[in-house]
């Protein structure tokens, strides 16, 4: 009887565990697969569409015609490693400890800078989670390539939860442009010449067509369209052509206090380098309908910060009808081009003008597969699915907080959204500025005498947020020198030599 009972309990057994065992592999089949497309420096403006005529970007206006396209999706800062931290971490750039580019611009290179230098990571913490570790550890391969600018050895993305790493280390920038040699200890030379989006997308096709039976994550991240601004020579004639057809007026920079604004995008190389990463992203989607993974793979395509518009001279790239650019918290610095095209979920050629910010995707990636959310992890970020899916309208406040100096001559500030209202806090001068973003997306009316009990409130959410996050404030230089002119004198041009 004892037998019997023992093996019908050992028979009970093996059931349930084959049982079960069916089920998780029928559940990683039917999990999705992601491909993260992370373009460097990519304003908000320069894909079609988001009213871009100068540039064209069928491909990427296709993506957003097959999902969903935000309208007010923001970058956790105006600078990149912060906002690729707060992409893979969930958590915003104060709490990793990552707040500017790394290693960032030291305060005595600013001019007459009023506060001392902050000093934050210059790397991601191991102890810190990634949607890749996440994803990694519930059966996904994990594919990294292209820009990383999160840490060098022992901090790459191998040692983040990717299983290949590409062209990613601790630079920024290429280190040998984007015509090989790349100079890049991570990406072999393959042939003279190879132009480095190309080779990084052959690379990312590799993958897919290598790749096991298992789901995927392919997070490609562009280091277009970055400077160096080097033309891709198979595209830019078409441009330069129409900037000879453009017309002359408009073409003034505007004074952004210590900097100035681009005010038209007429720049054939930087046209050129954004229709190379239209032509990647083609080539992957592609690869995907011919492999019969498009109906079962999310797609995300983000920027890391606004494009670089305001310099000493004047960017590169423009961002109207936005203003400002890369290193500044006005809406030209943090609104990215943000499409998310998920299968059966997202509604094709639907929008979303719902604010939401960077630290979003990685929960919203755990629960379109169907993983366990983990607030403890992603602590900053909130699924974005209830909004795929237009169950929902709300999402709630962003703050950002950059205490440093940019060479965009961008000084220490900090700013909050919340419904319409934007709040920035201008530390070097003292200024406080409101915008009603819904009438006035530019920027251009400061509402901040008109409105001061809001005024009031917004600055008082956004110190409760900076004290609940331990962020560091800047401190006043001792070396300041309040009776300084407001800009740097003139450099004096040496003549140049015959």
């Amino acid at each position: 009887m004892l037998r019997r009972v023992l093996f019908r309990s050992i028979v009970r057994l093996s059931v349930t565990l084959a049982v079960t065992t069916v089920l998780t592999d029928l559940q990683a089949a039917e999990r999705p697969n992601f491909i993260f497309f992370l373009v460097d420096d990519m304003g908000w403006a320069d894909v079609g569409c988001n009213g871009s005529t100068f540039h064209e970007t069928p491909h990427i206006d296709r993506l957003a015609q097959s999902g969903m396209r935000f309208t007010n999706g923001y970058a956790a800062c105006p600078v990149c490693s912060p906002t690729r931290a707060s992409i893979v971490t969930g958590r915003h750039p104060v709490r990793v400890n990552i707040t500017d580019w790394i290693p960032g611009m030291s305060a005595d290179r600013a001019y007459n800078p009023r506060f001392q230098q902050i000093e934050d990571r210059d790397n991601l913490a191991l102890e810190e989670v990634t949607i890749a570790e996440v994803l990694k550890d519930n059966g996904y391969d994990t594919f990294f390539a292209g820009k990383w600018h999160l840490g060098s050895e022992g901090h790459l993305p191998t040692d983040q939860g990717f299983d290949f790493n590409i062209g990613g280390h601790h630079r920024g920038s290429p280190p040998g442009g984007y015509y090989a040699p790349f100079r890049n200890p991570y990406l072999p030379d393959a042939e003279p010449g190879e132009y480095l989006t190309e080779r990084l997308t052959k690379e990312s096709l590799r993958f897919l067509d290598e790749r096991g039976d298992d789901p995927f994550l392919l997070y490609l991240s562009y280091y277009n369209i970055h400077t160096p601004i080097q033309a891709y020579k198979k595209r830019v004639a078409h441009y330069e052509d129409k900037r000879e057809d453009l017309p002359e007026e408009d073409r003034e920079p505007h004074r952004e206090r210590r900097g100035l604004s681009r005010m038209r995008q007429d720049n054939p190389a930087l046209a050129s380098m954004v229709a190379a990463v239209d032509d990647s992203v083609g080539a992957i989607l592609s690869r995907l309908q011919e492999r019969g993974l498009d109906d079962n793979t999310v797609v995300i395509f983000f920027s890391d910060n606004g494009g670089l518009c305001t310099v000493r001279t004047e960017g590169p790239g423009c961002n109207l009808p936005l203003r400002s650019g890369k290193g500044w918290l006005y809406e030209g610095g943090i609104r990215e081009p943000m499409i998310i095209r998920a299968p059966g979920v997202a509604k094709a050629g639907s929008t979303c003008d719902v604010p939401v910010c960077s630290t979003d995707f990685f929960p919203t990636m755990l629960e379109l597969a169907s993983l366990p959310l983990m607030p403890q992890r992603h602590a900053d970020g909130q699924s974005l699915v209830p909004l795929l899916t237009q169950q929902s309208t709300d999402h709630g406040p962003l703050f950002w907080h950059y205490p440093h100096y940019h060479g965009s001559t961008w000084t220490p500030g900090a700013a909050i959204r919340d419904g319409d209202w934007k709040l920035i806090e201008l530390y070097e001068f003292g200024e406080t500025e409101l915008y009603n973003l819904k009438s006035d997306v530019g920027e251009a009316n400061n509402l901040a005498a008109a409105e001061p009990a809001r005024v009031q409130a917004l600055q008082q959410q956004l110190q409760d947020w900076q004290q609940s996050m331990n962020a560091k404030m800047p401190v006043a230089d001792p070396d300041y020198n309040p009776d300084a002119p407001f800009l740097p004198p003139a450099r004096e041009r040496k003549p140049k030599k015959r």
